[in-house]
């Protein structure tokens, strides 16, 4: 029996990456983010989602990625409170384009080295023959999937 694991997919920029689905909440759409004053860079504000105050995080910040032009189909993925320490915590994506399981076999396993430096979990290579939301189908495609949780503890928490 094949292995797999459930992610979401999303994009910054032109690359796609992937989250661990249990760590995703829910997305929502993009809403207006009320800047905090003297808040480190990659904080980009808080939202009041439905009640709760929720921090947002500009994850290509936190990665050091540049940050492009604002897309269109920005969304929040909202985390679940033990994957930011207990906090209400939401990243900023350019767009979710879906959720997926992939068998454990189209996994790259990193090297510590890169693992622990660029918070990269794997390489998960989508096979030739399967189109995937218009992509060419001809050549293997590459999902960065960030080791989301590890990246919040050590990057924002400080754990």
């Amino acid at each position: 029996m094949v292995q797999c694991v459930d992610v979401v997919e999303f994009q910054l920029g032109k690359e796609h990456y992937a989250l661990d689905i249990q760590l995703a909440r829910e997305i929502v759409e993009m809403m207006p983010i009320t800047s905090l004053p003297r808040s480190p860079p990659y904080i980009a504000g808080i939202i009041n989602l439905r009640g709760e105050i929720t921090n947002i995080i500009n994850v290509n910040v936190l990665l050091g990625l540049p940050d492009g032009e604002a897309a269109e189909n920005r969304k929040i993925i909202v985390l679940v409170r033990e994957a930011a320490g207990g906090s209400n915590v939401g990243i900023i994506v350019d767009d979710v384009s879906s959720v997926r399981q992939v068998a454990e076999g189209d996994i790259e396993e990193m090297d510590d080295a890169a693992s622990s430096t660029a918070y990269v979990k794997g390489i998960i290579k989508l096979g030739a023959e399967e189109e995937t939301d218009g992509r060419d189908a001809d050549q293997t495609n590459l999902i960065i999937w960030l080791d989301v949780r590890r990246l919040l503890q050590e990057q924002v928490t400080g754990a």
